[in-house]
């Protein structure tokens, strides 16, 4: 089968600076962080005490009683933010062939949050006292899988849990899926609630994550010479991606075209990324090829930037390698000083962001780039009020622990 194109029609983020897309792009415009000090437990045990924290979110708001008690937080992050992209791209799934629709997820750590609570009640109050849904909600699987379950959906379906790379996964095999013709309509993205006291400590023991403590708004900095290590953010965000032709049909209106996806593993460290970036560039690569699309035609890059010290000059090297002398020229910006680093659900949303951007010509800055980084000289890294462009192509990196890479690559969409 020739391949077809795949575009995107609807958006669902539930993040720390705004709930839906029109909440995302007000926040994305108001250029202000929302990390603040952790309020959903007590930090003081641990060096680092900030979090991008999705304080709006109550899931009564979107789910009955029933489907609440059901889900723990990582379900209810995934299974609302599939409601609003599909409200966003004014698809009825109830009326599509259910083999035609899928669903692919993305997650680090799963129900894991979720886990950790109820072992503090089975150690209070023994086997009584913990929640029956345990078993279905821990694993990372339950993300895509109550997609199914909510919507009635037989077509392609899998989670992976490939760290902080694997909402940007989610997305590229969604893509494939579409794209190669086993699937109309996939529902794809990532979903995190990690904040929990061990599942964000376990990072803090690393020290992974920033310590600034007294002032946590500038905690996450992307390619600033302060930055000290990330900030642990929850959410989600699933995208609806739909084959280019049937969207059209039904008028539809798209974001953007995802047009190539790549993925790579350092094969280095389990925790640092390779140092010279070669297999980070070859994912930009492979998803430049995917695509079709040469270096200098890429007009914006969503960079992962993690804010922290390793990762940011590795990946500006990485983009040195793919993009040679066109990088100069090429806005770059690094969206996690806006919500912090929501491991598993951060490639999609930055991939709402990205197709956003395209869809109304305004790049987002690098929230808290005060001073960059030396050495990052030949970057054009967008700081302040963000830049109005209107790119053709733009692309969006994930990497993550276990040397994982990933690259998705968006077109602006024209009618033609």
């Amino acid at each position: 089968m020739p391949r077809r194109r795949v575009v995107v029609t609807g958006l669902g983020p539930v993040t720390p600076i705004g709930t839906s897309a029109e909440g995302l792009w007000a926040g994305l415009r108001a250029g202000r962080s929302a990390v603040r000090t952790l309020t959903r437990f007590d930090p003081a045990l641990w060096r680092s005490r900030n979090a991008g924290e999705v304080t709006d979110f109550d899931g009564a708001d979107y789910l009955d009683a029933k489907r609440r008690k059901r889900l723990d937080r990582f379900g209810q992050f995934t299974v609302v933010a599939a409601q609003l992209a599909l409200a966003d791209a004014g698809l009825d799934v109830a009326a599509e062939d259910p083999e035609r629709v899928g669903a692919m997820m993305g997650t680090a750590l799963g129900g894991v949050g979720f886990a950790e609570g109820e072992l503090t009640k089975f150690n209070a109050g023994g086997a009584r006292e913990v929640d029956p849904t345990l078993a279905l909600n821990v694993f990372g699987g339950a993300a895509s899988c109550n997609l199914a379950i909510e919507y009635g959906l037989h077509g392609p379906n899998a989670t992976n849990g490939m760290s902080c790379a694997s909402g940007a996964m989610a997305l590229g095999d969604g893509f494939r899926a579409v794209r190669d013709g086993y699937a109309d309509v996939m529902l794809a993205g990532g979903a995190e609630a990690p904040l929990m006291p061990l599942c964000y400590g376990a990072f803090a023991i690393i020290r992974a994550m920033s310590t600034r403590n007294d002032d946590p708004a500038a905690a996450s900095r992307p390619f600033d010479r302060a930055r000290d290590g990330f900030v642990m953010a929850e959410g989600a965000a699933v995208l609806v991606l739909e084959e280019r032709g049937r969207a059209l049909a039904r008028g539809a209106r798209v974001y953007a075209e995802l047009a190539g996806y790549g993925a790579t593993n350092d094969g280095y460290h389990m925790t640092a990324p390779r140092p010279d970036g070669r297999q980070a560039a070859r994912a930009m690569c492979l998803a430049l090829t995917d695509a079709g699309v040469a270096p200098g035609e890429v007009g914006y890059v969503n960079a992962h930037g993690s804010s922290t010290p390793l990762n940011d000059p590795t990946e500006a090297g990485a983009l040195r390698q793919v993009f040679g002398a066109h990088l100069p020229a090429l806005p770059v910006s690094g969206t996690k000083g806006y919500y912090g680093h929501a491991l598993g659900a951060s490639g999609a949303f930055e991939a709402a962001i990205t197709a956003l951007a395209l869809s109304r010509g305004w790049l987002p800055p690098t929230v808290n780039l005060a001073e960059r980084e030396a050495g990052l000289e030949d970057l054009d890294l967008i700081a302040g009020a963000g830049r109005e462009a209107a790119p053709e192509v733009a692309l969006s990196n994930s990497f993550g622990f276990g040397g994982i890479n990933a690259a998705l690559v968006f077109r602006r969409h024209d009618e033609g």
